[in-house]
């Protein structure tokens, strides 16, 4: 931040995230270290002041790399329930853990993630058309005339690609659930910047296969994948990966590697259609659930726990997150809501390296060997 004041601020609303219990509102923080003028010193200082989020975003990613270490970059679709509908970005919405539709904003988050540990580091908001449209929902909420409409799957592209090509930040893996994603626009959209992805799929998601050792299957007929990998179940291989917590106990299992392609839209050929990519399942010794099904265009999958690390960024969400304040913001201003993000990701990541009495040692994940 470019001034001393905001600064101070900074870390007074830092403080607050971590210290405050409960919800973690503007004025519930302001308690901490003063009265009314310090709620609105600080409602200003999140609201309507101007230091940009953005140069603290890509500061507080450079810091965590070497310190996760990060092994991917995890990508969220995240749900914020709102009790009413001013809230920026609050649209009817249906909300997979309540299993209903309610008032909801829409947001996606990159987390840089290891096996151990996670923190989120970017984030955007999803707009829905009336927001968008609007000019009076626009103009309440000070969003930029530069925000136009946007789909889920080209915001995490878009996001993915600027903190490897504006941030410098490593390449690594993004890691994500593409059930209601767009597997084309994630896939050509990444790979035209040579950034490896590794998207669990549905069962149902229809795939060219194009593997020599399915024989049989003819390369140009469309399958489901749930159907590829059990056409494959005679090639799997043992596999091993370490559970979360502390015990930090082994799971093992067997894993099944097909080589497929997109298929074609509406009878032509799209854009990175062409392109050889892998699908993989995995299933876990003693489960009788379907595997789960990944689709990347890894070269070669070194370490099983890459697959578990949604799940790293899932406890972390629920444990972490939403007790630093994730999902208190209240306010209606666009700007204020990536600002509070983005020090509640500070909050985070303080919380995330300050944990006591764990281990971090990266785990065994190889695939084939057992190991």
């Amino acid at each position: 931040m470019p001034r001393a004041d905001q600064r101070k601020k900074g870390v007074e609303y830092v403080k607050g995230l971590l210290e405050v219990p409960g919800r973690k509102s503007i004025r519930n923080i302001a308690s901490l270290s003063g009265g009314r003028a310090t709620d609105q010193s600080l409602h200003h200082f999140i609201s309507e002041s101007t230091w940009d989020w953005e140069p603290v975003r890509e500061a507080l990613s450079r810091y965590l790399v070497p310190r996760l270490p990060v092994e991917a970059w995890v990508v969220q679709d995240t749900m914020i329930r709102k009790a009413g509908q001013h809230s920026v970005g609050v649209d009817r919405r249906f909300v997979p853990a309540e299993g209903r539709v309610l008032n909801a904003q829409q947001a996606i988050g990159v987390w840089a993630a290891s096996y151990c540990r996670s923190s989120p580091v970017d984030w955007g908001l999803h707009l829905p058309p009336a927001w968008i449209d609007d000019r009076s929902l626009r103009n309440r909420a000070s969003i930029p005339d530069s925000t136009e409409a946007e789909s889920l799957s080209e915001r995490a592209v878009r996001l993915c690609v600027g903190m490897v090509s504006e941030w410098g930040m490593p390449l690594r893996p993004v890691v994500l659930d593409a059930c209601s994603l767009n597997l084309a626009t994630l896939f050509e959209g990444l790979g035209r910047r040579g950034i490896p992805l590794l998207a669990r799929v549905d069962h149902s998601v229809p795939l060219l296969v194009s593997d020599p050792a399915l024989t049989g299957h003819r390369g140009s007929a469309s399958m489901p994948a749930g159907d590829a990998v059990r056409a494959a179940s005679g090639s799997r291989q043992p596999a091993q990966w370490r559970e979360f917590g502390r015990c930090g106990r082994m799971r093992s299992g067997l894993i099944a590697s097909v080589a497929v392609r997109l298929p074609p839209r509406r009878g032509r050929l799209r854009a990175g259609a062409g392109r050889q990519l892998a699908l993989i399942g995995l299933t876990e010794a003693g489960q009788q659930s379907p595997p789960q099904l990944w689709l990347t265009n890894l070269t070669s999958l070194q370490s099983t726990s890459l697959l578990t690390l949604l799940d790293r960024v899932r406890d972390d969400y629920r444990e972490v997150a939403k007790n630093v304040g994730i999902e208190d913001y209240v306010g209606r201003s666009f700007d204020g809501w990536h600002r509070h993000m983005t020090l509640a990701s500070a909050a985070h990541a303080i919380a995330v390296l300050s944990r006591p009495g764990q281990a971090w040692n990266e785990p065994a994940g190889g695939v084939g060997s057992g190991t």
